[in-house]
């Protein structure tokens, strides 16, 4: 009973301590999975908790059951929309990029820790993907807003990479291993990672999102119902054969996207297990590492961390988009350095441990240290790289809380809060207020008390107003609403310009007002039209360009069609 209780005192100690220095992160820029890991290496065997844990099948299981939520929990969190202009060149990446930069990598360790080709290409697989865990954590905390194109690719190439780097890992330790291993092999392990973890995802993500819509339950149930059904799943998948991370991701996305009044409940609770994960993962593999071996190969392994960062990395973003994909060159430069590496590549190092293959200390330190590399420049720069390379655009205003309704399993009715804080609504009677069809005043609250409106109110500064409406009429409220100060929307106007022009405008006439030179096709496009065909068909907020000596800036965009331009002279 004694043992039992200590280990809960040391876990809490653990998490509670972790929690805490979250804060001390944010102030002084750390990533916080590097604070993380940190941590574990303090308690552990050469650190001033002395704890002695060398348990590589409880850390495989652990990590294991932690990327399954916290890849559950991102895929929920993607929106369906992000794939009209991320999925192709995130597909890329999470295949033929992981496969590209596990190889370059691999020979650069093969030349620095004097391995075989098997033996780096193996180093190279293990590191060789980019970390769900590291990126969700990095572009969600850091208050960092990236152009929809440059940060949907980042979101689905690391919830979809995972899979060809375990293909890559199992097939070099199995050719490592076992003398009777075929290409054949390679082959068929492929087809049934991608070709079981793909269907079953769908499907289960399907089930799972009719499964909510149809049963009524406590609302603490269903979080856990949603978690219960999505390790069934990445179980059962991997049985197999197939990829459950693959699985459970997708699975993720489609109900994510269900636009079930359930989620509301879901997605909290599943915010705090993802952080769990984080933390227990990152706070087990910190204390699974010895410190004091890693110092026989720091100089090696930092090297290899920064041909990984530098060279590897960049050739296969540049190698994998640049041609068949309208990226900037800034977008692409910015989509390498995000090139995050965190648990995975560590849990990935623990195969060989397992296996019982040559050299599985030497892997497991290498990856360790090229984590702690990574985390460290890329993580901790990540803010200065996005201002640096322009991708970054301002956030968009919202209200300050919404929550569906539940009325219709389809296209429901919300409620959204706003409170009031422009000036111009000063005094403004309600019945003036220009509305979406459909849309009401459901209550509003002024010096913390609940009053009956009517037309005739005349809305204060710091009244709460609770709107019933329909995620459609949210860019009308937006707009109505919006209450930054002056220094943000001085910010979002120097981004997106002083003068903005409808992109259904014709561009001849643009053209004869700003004195532009169109060639006759040019003529009969749209100015909307015509940027989307510079901008490579799918326009995001944010693209900009320089064309006789005007800044366009696209402002709004709905679907692949520009809807507003901004622009402002160079």
């Amino acid at each position: 009973m004694d043992n039992i209780n200590s280990i809960f005192l040391i876990a809490s100690a653990l998490l509670c301590l972790s929690i805490l220095a979250s804060v001390i992160s944010a102030r002084v820029g750390v990533p916080l999975l590097f604070v993380f890991l940190g941590i574990g290496m303090l308690a552990g065997e050469d650190g001033l908790g002395g704890l002695d844990f060398a348990n590589f099948e409880v850390a495989y299981t652990i990590g294991h059951l932690a990327l399954a939520i916290i890849l559950l929990d991102g895929g929920m969190r993607t929106r369906m929309k992000t794939f009209r202009v991320g999925l192709r060149p995130a597909l890329s990446l999470a295949t033929l990029g992981v496969v590209v930069t596990s190889s370059l990598t691999g020979l650069l360790a093969m030349w620095l820790f004097d391995l075989s080709l098997l033996q780096g290409l193996l180093v190279g697989a293990i590191v060789g993907s980019t970390d769900a865990a590291a990126v969700f954590s990095m572009l969600g905390g850091k208050g960092v807003h990236l152009n929809e194109r440059v940060s949907a690719t980042l979101e689905i190439e690391s919830g979809t990479n995972d899979p060809m780097a375990i293909f890559l890992t199992i097939t070099l330790i199995t050719l490592l291993t076992q003398d009777t291993a075929t290409p054949w092999d390679a082959v068929w392990l492929f087809i049934k990672q991608f070709g079981l973890g793909l269907p079953l995802g769908l499907a289960a993500g399907w089930l799972f999102s009719r499964i909510l819509k149809g049963v009524s339950l406590p609302t603490g149930l269903y979080p856990l119902l949603v978690t219960g059904g999505g390790l069934g799943l990445f179980a059962a998948t991997n049985l197999l054969g197939g990829s459950g991370f693959l699985a459970i991701y997708l699975a993720g996305v489609l109900l994510g996207n269900s636009r079930s009044p359930q989620l509301q409940h879901i997605l909290p609770v599943h915010d705090g297990l993802a952080w769990l994960s984080q933390i227990g993962l990152f706070l087990i593999l910190g204390l699974l590492v010895t410190p004091h071996e890693m110092l026989a190969i720091a100089f090696p392994a930092t090297l290899l961390a920064l041909g990984l960062i530098f060279i590897a990395r960049p050739l296969a973003v540049l190698l994998c988009l640049l041609p068949f994909f309208k990226f900037n060159i800034r977008e692409l430069g910015f989509i390498s350095w995000v090139g995050l590496r965190g648990a995975v590549p560590i849990v990935l190092a623990i195969f060989p441990v397992i296996a019982g293959t040559e050299n599985a200390a030497l892997y497991f330190n290498i990856a360790f240290h090229v984590v702690l590399i990574s985390l460290f420049i890329q993580g901790a720069s990540l803010p200065w790289m996005a201002k640096r390379l322009k991708v970054e655009v301002p956030p968009e205003f919202a209200p300050k809380q919404r929550s569906l309704l539940g009325i219709f399993p389809e296209d429901d009715y919300e409620a959204f809060v706003y409170r009031v804080k422009s000036e111009t609504l000063e005094g403004v009677e309600l019945r003036r207020l220009r509305f979406p069809s459909g849309a009401r005043i459901g209550a509003l609250f002024r010096d913390k008390q609940l009053i009956h409106p009517s037309g005739s109110t005349q809305l204060q500064q710091g009244d709460l107003l609770c709107i019933i409406g329909r995620d459609a009429d949210l860019p009308v409220f937006n707009k109505m609403f919006n209450e930054e100060p002056a220094p943000k929307k001085e910010k979002a106007r120097s981004f997106f310009g002083d003068f903005t022009l409808d992109g259904s405008a014709p561009l001849r006439d643009v053209a004869d007002l700003y004195g532009l030179t169109i060639s006759a096709d040019q003529a009969e496009l749209s100015l909307g039209e015509f940027l989307t065909r510079r901008f490579g068909g799918h326009p995001v907020v944010g693209d900009q360009m320089d064309w006789h000596g005007i800044h366009w800036v696209v402002v709004k965009v709905e679907g692949d069609t520009i809807i507003k331009v901004g622009l402002k002279p160079l």
